[in-house]
């Protein structure tokens, strides 16, 4: 594995990132999430245990590794202190957890903003988690946010709040009729109860990663929702409000760009996409239903089902450009099995012309239709006889020959078409449910998988 790796999702999220980070982090001294807030959520499975995760860093499951929230995220502090007293609940230790100063908060008054809003929005929702992440990082942008370390100076907090509330209150109170929020009252609360928990786990951020890097020492960085989420890149306004792309990680963590040497982009062997917004190979029918109930598509935060459609290697080849990815995860193969055919989306159709890039607009993109080319499908396998398959590609370093000759001509032509190795294959939800490459980085010798 290479020194410094960035690892994002490559589709509309909920592709298995946090389980790939876990894979990956093993090697790693730190793991630092640059962007989002809680509106993004990460499934582990280890021995069988559940960990969902929302802010903090899917790292934290090491003991050796460093887990940081980096300037680029908006937190909520009481998910956050959730979060920490649920993983200390289940024997995780969370004081190695460091909190930028930088990063900006996420209070009520944005989360109503944002309920608020999206409400009065009608038929033209945009299918906000109404977590009040936009409304955080709007204040952000307008200079107006409340930053972790003003929760260290309860007086300038206080203030800040004042100032804050003065204008957010004329616009609950006007625009939505609600009564407002009272800033001493907030205050109080955040002064009182949040910020002597939350003291301890702020740090220099910026400062150790610098030394970490002058050290040698390897350090991921973990993106939340994915690059066609993106604030810039994505199918927007159907996005979210910030950049998950590669080179945010450079900002939302304050590093420079010579200090990444790898991007691996996570991409699930079909397409899902939650709330609104255009989507090429969009199911409707049973095999849709399928990847749902098979695939257990509801998401992590808010238990929404998930749209689901087939693998766009459209979206795919603008992904790898977008963030100069060196390589792909592919994960969850195993809910394809039991269909009679696969299809791959290799280009669009859009009044009566054929595309191979992607509209620039999310106008554009909703009047396209697919064009598909038709795989093999190949029957439903148990997940005994997955890890069985996983389990021989580490010990008899078999790689992608350990699937049947079906599943590998489906991965290659996704590779292909997608124009970067593909270096892991999921087929569950384990650590031990992965599939590796040969001589790829998650190619660990077999008495040292974590997979």
């Amino acid at each position: 594995m290479s020194q410094n790796v960035v690892i994002l999702g490559t589709q509309w999220g909920d592709e298995g990132k946090g389980r790939v980070v876990d894979i990956v982090a093993k090697e790693c001294a730190h793991v630092v999430r640059y962007q989002g807030g809680h509106n993004a959520g990460h499934t582990l499975v280890v021995d069988g245990e559940v960990f969902a995760l929302q802010l903090i860093p899917s790292g934290i499951l090491y003991d050796h590794v460093v887990p940081i929230i980096g300037n680029g995220v908006v937190i909520d502090p009481r998910v956050l202190l959730t979060e920490i007293d649920s993983l200390a609940a289940k024997g995780v230790d969370c004081q190695r957890l460091m909190l930028s100063p930088q990063a900006h908060l996420v209070l009520p008054y944005h989360q109503i903003l944002d309920e608020l809003a999206e409400g009065r929005r009608g038929d033209n929702k945009i299918g906000t988690t109404k977590r009040g992440i936009g409304p955080a990082y709007a204040d952000k942008a307008s200079r107006t946010g409340i930053r972790v370390e003003d929760l260290l100076d309860p007086e300038h907090l206080r203030s800040r709040l004042r100032a804050s509330l003065a204008e957010k209150n004329v616009i609950l109170r006007d625009v939505y009729g609600h009564e407002g929020v009272d800033p001493d009252r907030l205050a109080d609360e955040l002064i009182d109860e949040i910020a002597p928990r939350v003291a301890p786990y702020i740090g220099d951020t910026v400062g150790h990663l610098h030394e970490a890097l002058h050290a040698g020492e390897r350090v991921l960085f973990e993106g939340a929702q994915a690059t066609f989420l993106d604030l810039d890149h994505g199918t927007y306004p159907f996005v979210t409000s910030s950049n998950p792309v590669a080179g945010y990680a450079l900002v939302g963590s304050g590093i420079g760009p010579g200090a990444i040497d790898q991007v691996i982009g996570i991409a699930k062997a079909y397409l899902t996409r939650v709330g609104a917004g255009p989507f090429v190979t969009e199911l409707h029918d049973d095999i849709g239903n399928h990847l749902v109930e098979v695939g257990r598509e509801y998401g992590t935060n808010t238990g929404r089902r998930r749209r689901t459609g087939w693998f766009d290697a459209v979206m795919a080849r603008q992904a790898v450009r977008l963030n100069a990815c060196t390589e792909i995860a592919l994960t969850k193969l195993d809910v394809l099995g039991g269909l009679d055919e696969l299809k791959i989306c290799i280009g669009y159709e859009m009044d009566g012309r054929t595309l191979h890039v992607m509209p620039t607009t999310s106008e554009d993109l909703a009047r396209c239709t697919p064009i598909y080319e038709t795989h093999p499908g190949f029957p439903a396998i148990s997940m005994d006889e997955w890890l069985v398959m996983a389990d021989a590609s580490r010990s008899e370093d078999t790689g992608f020959d350990t699937f049947p000759e079906v599943i590998r001509k489906y991965i290659a032509r996704i590779e292909h078409l997608a124009g970067v190795p593909i270096v892991s294959v999921g087929v569950g939800p384990d650590r031990r449910a992965s599939v590796a490459s040969r001589g790829g980085p998650f190619d660990f010798p077999a008495d040292e998988a974590t997979f």
